[in-house]
């Protein structure tokens, strides 16, 4: 295949005008699957979470998951979406391995949330104001193996496996209207907008929205107009792309390859691509369906969903605090500004520093452990902050120590490291390792008697009111002690025996 040739992403902007689409699939955290009591666990065995309904077995007949239905509603609640006092599932039929049934169960043309609008603010504080034309309910898929091919594609490949854990596991789908007047921003746009969309799923405790797991994924349309020509050009959808990172580069490469199919004369097919996260290229799918090809109808095994206007309200009073108001009190409350907010929440640490305030540590030194020696651990391991195996009561315990003068910071960071190792908690790390700091002036004397022999001139110096210099003895009777020391209660017993 002869690689696409991508113009200038300068010159993109200044020729095209792009036009956003944004599909997100949401699997939610319920128990159970959409329309059977399979449960929903992720990293079982293969097709070890399956029955007649999820299987698509004859005479099996589904029942809709409430739990699914109210997350549904509280979505479209939190996105500002109109809730149907109405509406049916539908069948949507196309053949494929990972569809048992040959269709899938999904809403068609009478969704349960309409209508709504998130704005999203960009890194610089602009905001843009993204319109929501729906969230319905369906279910997923199964997941394909591929063996054989290159890449885990299906090209190429030996053969195929097919678990169908995941095929009936509730899903929202989220489509955005098109998102029009973005220009140069429009990769940023999107980014942000998903990630703002993760951050408010996540809050409302419906999905754990990993995107590594395929629990969030985002399928990015993508069509270019020529400046100032108010013609609405061909889109293109890109299918699952599954990381905030790549829904960026998945809209930068496709304004520069539209471009560059547009520049040379060309037409834009309207197809699915794939997006190759090592290349942050996308590759052509299949040319893509319409809703005719679907053959929609409504499906004959599910009686209609009518929430009634009561259960609607009840379920939005258990709306949270958004998490950008909540982030927003969160940064006057701790004296932040708007770049130290940001570089806590990216680092993904704001909800483990505040966790570890609410288990009694002071707000600075909660930031000071995550965003420095974790956040190293977290490097040095390259996982992400929140995997790392401590929890926030374990490093509040690890400062509360600290703070009783139990351990110096250097000790600390030795409890920590046998938490991460699995030691245990915090007091269990101390016990074993023996790190508890020794402030027992016997223990303490004879080491400072031996840092003071061994340096006559700096007692001198200590004497005649270098007082500073005491610093030197201090480092080693820190040395001698293997860090145990208590390095206040050291000096003043290098004062006093120097006096």
């Amino acid at each position: 295949m002869t690689a696409p040739t991508l113009v200038d992403y300068a010159d993109v902007v200044a020729q095209y005008e792009p036009t956003l689409g944004l599909e997100v699939h949401v699997e939610l955290s319920t128990s159970t699957k959409m329309f059977c009591g399979c449960p929903t666990d992720f990293g079982a065995e293969p097709n070890t979470q399956v029955c007649p309904t999820c299987l698509g077995l004859p005479g099996s007949l589904p029942v809709v998951n409430r739990a699914a239905v109210e997350a549904a509603i509280r979505i479209g609640l939190a996105l500002n979406c109109s809730i149907a006092p109405w509406g049916r599932f539908a069948r949507k039929n196309y053949f494929y391995p990972d569809m048992p049934k040959n269709f899938q169960t999904s809403q068609y043309d009478e969704p349960i949330a309409v209508d709504g609008w998130m704005d999203v603010t960009l890194e610089d504080g602009e905001v843009v104001r993204v319109g929501i034309e729906r969230a319905h309910m369906e279910e997923d898929t199964g997941k394909s193996l591929h063996v054989g091919g290159a890449a885990g594609r299906i090209h190429g490949a030996e053969y195929s496996l097919l678990d169908y854990n995941r095929a009936g596991v509730p899903l929202i789908e989220i489509v955005t209207k098109m998102i029009p007047g973005t220009g140069e921003r429009a990769p940023e746009v999107a980014r942000a907008y998903v990630t703002q969309l993760r951050d408010l799923i996540k809050s409302l405790g419906v999905s754990d929205v990993r995107m590594d797991q395929g629990s969030m994924r985002c399928d990015v349309n993508l069509s270019l107009s020529p400046a100032g020509s108010g013609v609405l050009g061909t889109r293109t959808e890109t299918k699952n792309v599954n990381s905030l990172r790549s829904v960026e580069r998945a809209v930068r490469h496709e304004m520069q390859r539209q471009a560059g199919v547009l520049d040379g004369g060309g037409a834009i097919v309207q197809e699915t691509r794939h997006f190759e996260e090592q290349s942050g290229t996308t590759r052509p799918g299949r040319r893509k369906e319409t809703s005719e090809d679907y053959r929609y109808f409504p499906e004959p095994d599910l009686v209609p969903i009518a929430p009634s206007a009561e259960w609607v309200e009840e379920l939005r009073g258990t709306l949270p605090e958004l998490p950008w108001e909540h982030r927003r009190r969160i940064q006057e409350a701790w004296g932040l500004s708007d770049e130290e907010l940001r570089d806590l929440v990216n680092a993904g640490a704001l909800e483990l520093i505040e966790a570890t305030v609410a288990e009694g540590a002071p707000a600075g030194e909660a930031r000071s452990w995550w965003v420095a020696y974790l956040a190293q651990q977290a490097n040095t391991r390259g996982i992400e902050l929140a995997e790392l195996p401590i929890t926030p009561a374990q490093v509040a315990r690890v400062i509360a120590l600290v703070a009783a003068g139990d351990l110096n910071n250097k000790l600390a960071r030795q409890v920590v490291d046998g938490v991460l190792a699995g030691e245990g908690e915090p007091d269990e790390v101390v016990e074993k390792r023996g790190l508890k700091v020794v402030s027992d002036d016997s223990a303490l004397i004879a080491a400072v008697d031996e840092a003071l022999a061994a340096q006559p001139d700096v007692v001198e110096k200590i004497k005649g009111g270098k007082v500073q210099a005491a610093g030197a003895i201090v480092g080693a009777v820190m040395k001698a002690t293997k860090g145990q020391a208590d390095a206040k209660r050291v000096r003043e017993l290098i004062i006093e025996r120097c006096s």
